[in-house]
């Protein structure tokens, strides 16, 4: 039966039952999607603009905007990161039992006085301008014994760079490139680095250009040796921002843009750990490299080892041990460096460091950072440990020809 057949009464009923049932349907869309029922009515006491909650915003919480602060640091530093590219011409020779092997002269030739052709090897790294005049900053090994260096700028102009100076102690030199009015990284202050801090990775890893990787500082001070390049003297950042081959002499910065570190070391039994060289370190340093100067650094020569009570023990109560040590928180001499500052002063194997210009010693990384912050020529006051006598002894430093203290 159609509806228009149905009696009057039922049809007005069933028209009034369909009204109510629809007005409460739309009512209920209305309050699903209404913004004034979703979200509750700002207090009128609110003053803050959208502006100013922008400011509020961490940089954790900026992040998760449509514009992160990473975003803003890379776009401020950017252009001003580049590839270093060089070249090193390498000529080998074969061993001599080999040469004088005759399969080996029929093979290459009577004329052949063991001497292969020469080897082109590439290298590829990072750096970042920090003059507009042309300065490029990146690492010692990055440029170490380059034919041919060639700087890549991320608009794809290249220039053939020019290496103005290099300290293999800090891992550190100084481009030039016949260039003006350049981009300029601004640089920060790794002294104010904490960890936690947010840390940006910029760089050229593995051939793959204008890359960003992102972590945070997870310590400070790392030494050289704990690193596992003791030749250097250097306490790095480390952090968990990916850094792979290429990234070496690439800028880190904080969440404000500003270069903290240079990326320069990846321990190859970690995964997600780097290293870089703090920027007040380049900053001390940058003036000498520019002038084509040598950095010097003082050394004692000898070699150490960080010794406690305990240590001292498990040496003495070993009946194969070379030398009975003295149980005491100091800094074992392991190795005294023949003709050295620590030699001609008197400074002998198995003497425990405790003191130096009165400050106590306590690790062999503290020891180091005395003797790199004193000045080639001074004479620092020694006390050492020998045996059950204790004697102060004066050590003028002298210029460090090796990577040895």
């Amino acid at each position: 039966m159609r509806f228009s057949q149905l009696p009057k009464s039922i049809r007005q009923f069933t028209t009034h039952v369909l009204a109510v049932i629809l007005g409460v349907v739309l009512t209920v869309g209305t309050l699903r999607v209404s913004p004034s029922q979703a979200e509750p009515a700002p207090s009128p006491l609110t003053t803050d603009t959208p502006q100013l909650v922008a400011q509020k915003q961490s940089p954790a919480a900026a992040a998760i905007g449509s514009s992160s602060f990473v975003t803003a640091a890379v776009n401020r530093v950017g252009k001003a990161v580049v590839r270093i590219d060089t070249e090193r011409t390498v000529t080998r020779r074969i061993p001599d039992p080999f040469f004088d092997d005759p399969f080996f002269r029929r093979f290459f030739g009577e004329g052949f006085q063991g001497q292969l052709p020469p080897e082109q090897l590439r290298g590829l790294g990072s750096g970042f301008i920090i003059d507009k005049s042309g300065l490029v900053l990146t690492n010692a090994h990055v440029v170490d014994k380059a034919d041919k260096v060639t700087v890549r700028l991320k608009d794809g102009r290249s220039f053939e760079g020019k290496v103005q100076g290099v300290d293999e102690v800090t891992d550190l030199a100084l481009i030039k490139i016949n260039a003006g009015d350049l981009p300029v990284a601004p640089l920060g202050a790794s002294s104010n680095v904490q960890v936690g801090d947010w840390a940006i990775a910029v760089g050229n890893p593995l051939g793959f250009d204008n890359t960003v990787t992102l972590g945070i500082v997870s310590t400070l001070r790392r030494s050289s040796a704990q690193v596992g390049i003791p030749d250097k003297r250097l306490d790095f950042i480390q952090t968990d921002a990916a850094i792979n081959p290429g990234n070496s002499g690439g800028p880190l910065l904080n969440e404000r843009g500003e270069v903290i570190g240079i990326n320069t070391a990846i321990r190859a039994d970690a995964m997600g750990i780097g290293f870089a060289i703090p920027i007040d370190k380049a900053k001390q340093i940058t003036a000498q490299l520019e002038r084509g100067g040598k950095v010097a650094h003082p050394y004692l020569g000898v070699q150490m080892l960080t010794l406690t009570p305990q240590l001292a023990k498990q040496n003495n109560s070993d009946p194969n041990s070379p030398i009975q040590v003295p149980e005491v928180n100091g800094v074992l001499v392991v190795r005294v460096l023949p003709n050295s500052p620590a030699a001609n002063a008197g400074i002998r194997r198995g003497d425990v460091i405790v003191q130096v210009e009165g400050q106590s010693i306590t690790t062999a990384e503290q020891l180091q950072n005395i003797v790199e912050d004193s000045r080639v020529g001074q004479v620092l006051q020694v006390k050492i440990q020998r045996g059950n006598q204790t004697q102060q002894i004066s050590v003028r430093t002298a210029e460090l020809q090796n990577a040895s203290l």
